[in-house]
């Protein structure tokens, strides 16, 4: 017996089951497995929210608040690139905050400031989407 839960496969063996030679075949990887390294933009276009490259971020408490920000900012087709999303970076940032141990805010006298820090991801991320989507 086995049945799917999310990308995983729980299968349930018996006594008789460990007893009998294995048929199992190796499947070959599939290209189109999202769940696969795909790096952060998927060959659709889409956004891969399992990429190890967001350290978590997708997943996290501000999850939601993180993936409605980036999704803003690369859809996003205003000359300046995310200038539309202010309003969902204000709402992961506040999110952010009540979570100080997950998410280490720098200091006030820093020399950088969030902004400045979320810009540089922000562009950082355009980079990498920029290389690999040629």
């Amino acid at each position: 017996v086995s049945y799917m839960v999310g990308k995983d496969r729980i299968i349930f063996a018996t006594k008789e089951d460990h007893e009998t030679p294995s048929s199992a075949e190796l499947v070959a990887d599939d290209p189109d497995d999202p769940y696969e390294e795909q790096g952060l933009i998927l060959p659709n276009g889409d956004i891969n929210w399992n990429c190890p490259c967001l350290g978590g971020m997708a997943s996290g408490p501000c999850g939601e608040q993180f993936k409605s920000a980036f999704s803003c900012f690369h859809y996003s087709t205003e000359e300046i690139k995310g200038s539309d999303c202010v309003d969902q970076f204000r709402a992961m940032q506040e999110c952010m905050q009540k979570y100080p141990d997950l998410y280490p805010q720098e200091d006030e006298n820093d020399e950088k400031s969030s902004k400045d820090l979320e810009a540089a991801s922000m562009e950082a991320s355009a980079a990498k989407e920029e290389k690999g989507s040629s």
